[in-house]
């Protein structure tokens, strides 16, 4: 799709990736909303942007729904693609045993429950819009999820990773039923990327997470948007995903 063409949705757009995406959309040429949980990060990125943005949480039906509608208000039509970016992390091992007592602690579902609806019903609830939308209207569509290298399984992120696992198989399973109505489908996986996320990480810890990637460094946000343009603008991509990781491997 050309990016005079795209009328894009970025979900968690107020911060780190997310910003960088909607950042990047406009400057392409493309017309770019986003929304995100956090009030005043919407309303900052917003100034900061000169974007339209709508706080929503995207585990909520009836929030996507009316975001979609608001979305194609703000760009005079439907939103014909979405990049399911938003996410958060609730990390921690399954059982804890303490050091000093023996007692073990299991993890909290509430834990599980709230990455598992941001990370994995989210981006369904909203494909199934953008889906929905696109099909009615008998327009052209593409989604990009990101997914994450995490994908594959890592220590104490039982719920993160089966999230962004679920993510990757959906992405073959969307594209496979909805390539009939042209619409596309692709995932990016990206390794350590510099967001505020990563930078609040202790220098001794960053360290030893970088030091097994063979390209010796994080990546940069702007690094990972040259994976989702890439998705977007080549019609003969669709039920795939793109590791993006400086050549990690968990």
């Amino acid at each position: 799709m050309k990016m005079n063409k795209v009328r894009a949705l970025v979900t968690g757009g107020a911060s780190g990736m997310g910003t960088c995406f909607t950042e990047q959309f406009k400057a392409a040429g493309a017309q770019v909303v986003f929304c995100d949980v956090n009030v005043e990060g919407v309303s900052a990125t917003q100034d900061a942007l000169g974007v339209p943005g709508f706080v929503a949480d995207v585990s909520d039906e009836e929030q996507v729904a009316a975001l979609f509608e608001q979305a194609a208000f703000a760009m005079g039509g439907p939103v014909n693609v979405l990049v399911n970016n938003a996410g958060i992390i609730r990390d921690g091992l399954l059982i804890k045993k303490d050091r000093e007592t023996g007692a073990l602690k299991p993890f909290p579902k509430s834990k599980w429950d709230q990455v598992l609806a941001v990370n994995l019903t989210g981006p369904f609830l909203c494909m199934r819009e953008l889906a929905h939308r696109a099909i009615e209207s008998d327009v052209p569509a593409v989604c990009v999820n990101i997914s994450s290298i995490s994908k594959a399984g890592a220590r104490g992120q039982s719920n993160y990773a089966a999230a962004k696992a679920g993510l990757a198989a959906d992405t073959v399973v969307w594209a496979q039923e909805l390539g009939r109505y042209g619409i596309r489908v692709g995932a990016v996986a990206p390794g350590f990327v510099r967001t505020p996320m990563v930078e609040s990480v202790p220098a001794h810890v960053l360290e030893k997470l970088v030091k097994p990637v063979p390209l010796g460094r994080v990546g940069e946000p702007e690094e990972i948007w040259e994976a989702v343009r890439f998705i977007v603008s080549c019609e003969y991509f669709s039920g795939r995903v793109v590791e993006v990781d400086g050549g990690l491997r968990i």
